[in-house]
């Protein structure tokens, strides 16, 4: 199935067009990101997670629409959600892509909980994949010299392994939260050169 025809509101291809576009760019944040966010909330629905299939697949549509490394990327990918969608699918669709911004949903919001692991399960990748990811965020800011990128990347890392849990929904933590702590404490072994 193409990646088109994954748009989860019926009609409004040329919303869904604008979308492809804006997602078709170098870098990690790409077509392939898009991909994987949306296979991982088919994988978590499958095992269970409860959430509502059009308006989470809706957010990670939206949720990085807009990146360009910018530390407003998610309001201004919110804010294309706003003003783009119908209701009843544009203030939810903007609140959860808001909550990407720091990937710390309540425990008694499932949509936000679905979201926030689907984008952060590439934290559970195979080596090989992880190590492409790693690439490709390093392409994202390739204008940022290597010591000022180590540093802020390694502080992204190290906020994510402090939290109790990576992943907020059960399916997700049984799934990825062993290897997704292992390339953690591997890609932090590796930034402070250990």
């Amino acid at each position: 199935m193409s990646l088109a025809d994954r748009w989860p509101l019926p009609g409004r291809h040329d919303l869904r067009d604008e979308l492809l576009a804006a997602w078709d760019r170098p870098g990690y944040h790409d077509r392939l990101h898009l991909t994987e966010v949306l296979d991982r909330l088919d994988r978590l629905a499958a095992a269970g997670a409860d959430f509502d299939p059009v308006t989470v697949r809706l957010a990670a549509w939206f949720h990085d629409a807009v990146y360009d490394g910018a530390d407003d990327d998610e309001e201004r990918s919110a804010a294309w959600a706003e003003r783009a969608l119908p209701e009843p699918y544009a203030e939810e669709v903007a609140r959860l892509v808001r909550m990407t911004a720091h990937h710390r949903p309540s425990d008694e919001d499932p949509a936000a909980c679905a979201l926030s692991d689907a984008d952060l399960a590439i934290l559970a990748a195979p080596p090989e994949r992880y190590d492409a990811y790693v690439a490709g965020v390093r392409a994202d800011f390739a204008e940022v010299p290597d010591a000022d990128f180590r540093a802020g990347r390694a502080a992204v890392l190290r906020d994510l392994a402090a939290k109790p849990y990576v992943f907020h929904t059960a399916p997700a933590r049984e799934l990825w939260e062993a290897a997704a702590r292992a390339n953690l404490e591997r890609e932090l072994g590796e930034l402070s050169g250990r």
